[in-house]
């Protein structure tokens, strides 16, 4: 099917053959960057540590700006940021590059130290790349929390990174509401008692309490400051950013992701997956909360070269079109989105697409979740209009980069699979015994050979690391989490999650995050949390709750308890159904049986109930469900 598509396409048809020497393509790969110092190992393997062009010395902020600036893209436009209220403002390599050193000698002013981490907490809005950039550029990690997220969220990320610096906004635009940015990064920063300095962009012109000595206006700052910031040189193998990802324990991990491997891992992908040329407009609707928005929309981007489309609102907003209008409006050719928006555009129907020209787009893509084959269809059908390859990509916040997809121009392209594991790179799916399945079995995803791209640690926490990823095949292997399978072809097919971790449109959220949560509240004493099938989000969150003696059910406390939940995590944990119940079903040795809830739940017939110690509780709940 795609061959005729892609004629125009610039894939380069033998990249499989020349990447399976690995090392030597990843090393082709890393030399189209710019390094102050040439590597003197492209990998040292210590499984399961890895170091890739150690001894090298490079800077990402470097590569996503200076070096653009010496030929024609100086004056190339960078960003473009088209806000909700439908204000916009375009940004050259060159202004881009000015305010991120401006930015950075900010930072440096405010004490900000090689090495120390930044929380940044913003909106969809220029000044969250700036920050990103100025982070990178002087050595000093960032952590970027999503803004949807709670003030105790915020102050949980805060803590494990040990920040004593945090950017924010005074509040960000929301479906024609005020998010109160600045309002939760006070609780949190009261919370913490770590951070010492707190830099706020004026968005939205709320009213905002200042603290004289600690609160400090960007703009305020940026007048003060010269526009020279040289790059410092980082080893490759120094951190880039830290970014935390919900896990099968209450506490969020802080992936750790380092220098050079990620930015060579990132630009290769990005370049050859979306096929770049100089001429696209490239948007990527991901959130820079999320890693899709540090890889994709930030990092490999940048680094390549490309004009970027960054849109501060959501699909729906003040109209049901606004994502095609900003298409048409742009003249987008790639657009990279999730499944869960394509749903949401499916269930809207063609009306909207029908009154935009979306005749610019030439590429789209899905990240996040699996995406099914009638989405797929739809999306090429309707949007991309039966003449846009569609990469269907599958990769994690602790890969980095994409790891399985198709290439625009190669691959053959199936509803619904993720094809190939990217060149370079070994992806299997295993058995519990770590043997290879046969066609059509289902198994583990794991990576066994190790890619440029990936973690190096969990922040602070290296046993966590080795016990999250590694233990799953004595070391040898990743352990990635998903299940999936192979089709005769050799080509992927993910299932989903097989631990703890709920998918909620495209955002990984740990079920012991959210239980932990609700055992807070005081009328809680047992709670058990379960991802169940949504048409539109993928998966969304079915909470079962047993009280503490004395409480009384009642309507006005379920939605209390999923009004805490989006208090202490963030509206995206909110459960979409809350039960109360006297009993939870547990194993004789007290632990749920959490796939018993998740067939009542998905109602479905109720699988082995032979570890049941009272199967009382599991009547009681079926009645419940079907209520």
């Amino acid at each position: 099917m795609n061959r005729e598509l892609a004629k125009s396409f610039n894939t380069e048809k033998d990249i499989y053959q020349e990447a399976e020497e690995r090392l030597v393509f990843w090393e082709q790969q890393a030399a189209s960057l710019d390094w102050f110092k040439k590597w003197d190992t492209v990998l040292e393997w210590n499984p399961p540590y890895a170091k890739w062009f150690n001894g090298g010395k490079i800077n990402a902020s470097y590569n996503c700006l200076d070096r653009h600036l010496k030929g024609t893209r100086k004056d190339k436009v960078a960003l473009i940021v088209e806000g909700e209220p439908g204000d916009s403002i375009t940004y050259t390599y060159s202004e881009l590059h000015n305010e991120v050193c401006k930015f950075a000698n900010v930072l440096k002013d405010l004490g900000v130290k090689k090495g120390e981490v930044v929380t940044i907490y913003m909106p969809m809005i220029p000044e969250a790349i700036i920050a990103m950039l100025a982070c990178a550029r002087i050595g000093a990690p960032h952590s970027v929390v999503f803004g949807g997220f709670s003030s105790m969220a915020l102050a949980d990320r805060i803590r494990d990174a040990g920040s004593k610096i945090l950017i924010t906004a005074d509040g960000a635009h929301r479906r024609g509401k005020i998010i109160p940015l600045k309002n939760n990064a006070d609780l949190a920063v009261q919370d913490t008692g770590l951070v010492e300095k707190t830099v706020i962009v004026k968005r939205t012109g709320t009213e905002v309490a200042m603290i004289e000595g600690r609160d400090y206006w960007y703009h305020d700052l940026m007048k003060k400051v010269p526009t020279d910031c040289p790059a410092e040189e980082m080893d490759a193998e120094d951190i880039l950013f830290i970014l935390y990802t919900s896990g099968t324990t209450g506490k969020p991990k802080g992936v750790v992701h380092t220098t050079g491997g990620y930015l060579t891992g990132v630009s290769t992908t990005h370049k050859y997956i979306f096929d770049l040329q100089e001429e696209d407009i490239y948007w990527c609707t991901a959130d820079i909360g999320w890693i899709t928005g540090h890889s994709y929309l930030v990092y490999g981007p940048l680094a390549n070269g490309a004009t970027v489309l960054v849109y501060e609102g959501t699909p729906d907003y003040p109209e049901k079109d606004r994502y095609w209008e900003i298409v048409e409006k742009y003249k987008v050719t790639i657009f990279y989105t999730a499944p869960t928006a394509i749903r949401m555009f499916m269930k809207w129907g063609t009306t909207y697409l029908e009154q935009r020209d979306l005749s610019s787009l030439r590429l789209l893509g899905t990240v996040g979740e699996p995406i099914n084959p009638e989405a797929w269809q739809w999306y090429f059908k309707h949007v991309g209009k039966e003449r846009c390859p569609i990469v269907d990509t599958w990769w994690q916040t602790e890969t980095g980069m994409i790891m399985v997809t198709p290439l625009p121009g190669i691959s053959e392209l199936k509803p619904g699979s993720c094809t190939l594991p990217f060149p370079g790179t070994k992806v299997e799916i295993l058995n519990r015994a770590g043997d290879p399945v046969q066609e059509g079995e289902v198994g583990y995803v794991a990576i066994t050979e190790p890619w440029p791209a990936m973690l190096r640690n969990v922040y602070g926490d290296d046993k966590r690391y080795k016990d999250t990823y590694w233990s799953q095949w004595d070391g040898k292997y990743y352990y990635a989490g998903d299940s999936a399978k192979k089709d005769k072809d050799g080509h992927f097919w993910i299932i989903g999650r097989v631990d703890d971790v709920i998918n909620v449109s495209g955002h990984r959220i740990g079920t012991a995050e959210i239980e932990s949560a609700l055992v807070e509240h005081p009328a809680v004493a047992e709670a058990a949390c379960i991802g169940k099938t949504h048409q539109l989000k993928g998966q969304a969150i079915t909470a079962f709750v047993t009280l503490r003696e004395g409480i009384l059910k009642s309507e006005e406390l379920i939605i209390e308890l999923k009004n805490h939940i989006a208090a202490k995590i963030g509206a995206i944990a909110k459960p979409d159904e809350l039960y109360l119940t006297d009993e939870l079903p547990k194993t004789r040795s007290g632990k749920i049986i959490r796939r018993l809830l998740k067939d009542i739940a998905e109602g479905r017939a109720i699988g082995d109930t032979t570890t049941l110690a009272d199967s009382s509780a599991l009547e009681a709940l079926q009645g419940l469900a079907k209520n």
